[in-house]
């Protein structure tokens, strides 16, 4: 299976220096991968200098000099830069030149431009980023992460329903279990809107098990977690904090004298080991699901090795047509009267 991504190569806070490096390595991965990067060719060329001929046959470069930058507006880059690498980018995939874009850049204008762009299914009202995140048992899928801050019943319903998708297509689980973040697991905790999605959710056919903690979304008790925008971006952001918290103290501790270093020599292995689970980068690569086309947003501080998970989340997502089966889920009627306008 022949696969095409778009790449925003200007994206992110480094822009080439990683994105390309990446992009390359994931392309010497996949003999299948067609690669077109977009952005300054003048900036890009000299890092494909040393590709084989046949790893240069697969690479494109769409050149464009105009960048979102990671501080503009949505507005600004939704409605003056139309000729930036995002834009770009993800006309392609609308354009069906490459079945995926992924991009590092500005996330509000990533979802802004994307959502102008290609769309969202037939009664899917708002796309949602959605990302794995690790657990004792493996890895929970969570969305919404920061694309809704107003969330209705019926969106976090949606959400639920494409998280459920996602997490049988990717992870292959059979009826997976989805659970909706909550501050307690009682029946009586939660504001109104909680309340009414978990009756909406208990009425949805999907494999519902009710109210999830934020602790429990690190236990592994669901296979996806579904919240509103503003609770997951708090909740993610609070996790990555927590997670470099402990990275730090612990090297702090070990640093503290010769025996916490010779102690920490021996227990090198086991450190290593701990680093590489709560390492974020294996985690890379946050999904924008509900669009016609799949777009995938990496982390903009990401490291090569990260931006190329992200890649990788966009190659699987290909080779399983999600935004197929997301729009079979949601079946192929126009929307109703009452769906979002969706105007530049």
């Amino acid at each position: 299976m022949s696969i095409a991504i778009a790449v925003d190569a200007m994206g992110g806070d480094f822009g080439p220096r990683v994105t390309v490096p990446a992009t390359l390595a994931v392309l010497r991965e996949n003999p299948s991968l067609r690669l077109t990067l977009v952005g300054d060719e003048s900036i890009i060329a000299p890092f494909l200098s040393r590709l084989a001929p046949s790893e240069r046959l697969r690479t494109t470069v769409l050149h464009t000099s105009e960048v979102v930058a990671m501080d503009d507006k949505v507005a600004v880059a939704l409605r003056q830069k139309r000729q930036s690498s995002m834009r770009l980018a993800i006309n392609l995939v609308q354009e069906g030149a490459v079945q995926a874009c992924v991009s590092a850049g500005n996330t509000g204008a990533l979802m802004a431009i994307s959502r102008f762009v290609l769309k969202t299914h037939a009664n899917i009202d708002r796309p949602a980023i959605l990302t794995a995140l690790p657990t004792t048992k493996g890895h929970v899928h969570m969305l919404d992460l920061g694309a809704n801050v107003d969330s209705q019943p019926e969106h976090l319903l949606q959400f639920a329903q494409m998280g459920s998708v996602v997490a049988e297509a990717l992870d292959g689980i059979e009826h997976p279990r989805v659970g909706l973040l909550n501050i307690g697991e009682e029946e009586i905790k939660g504001n109104e809107l909680i309340k009414r999605a978990d009756e909406l959710l208990r009425q949805s056919g999907l494999n519902y098990i009710g109210y999830v903690e934020g602790d429990g979304v690190f236990k592994g008790q669901a296979d996806v977690v579904v919240c509103d925008g503003f609770v997951g971006n708090v909740a993610l952001k609070a996790s990555e904090g927590v997670a470099k918290m402990l990275a730090g103290m612990i090297k702090e501790e070990i640093g503290r004298n010769w025996l916490t270093r010779l102690t920490g020599a021996l227990a090198y292995p086991v450190w290593q080991g701990l680093r590489h689970r709560m390492d974020p980068g294996r985690y890379n690569g946050a999904s924008l699901v509900g669009l016609t086309g799949i777009v995938v947003k990496s982390h903009g501080g990401a490291d090569a090795d990260a931006f190329a998970q992200a890649l990788r989340v966009a190659v699987l997502e290909v080779e399983k047509n999600v935004p197929a089966l997301i729009e079979r889920r949601f079946g192929c009627a126009e929307a109703p009267a009452t769906r979002e306008s969706k105007t530049e």
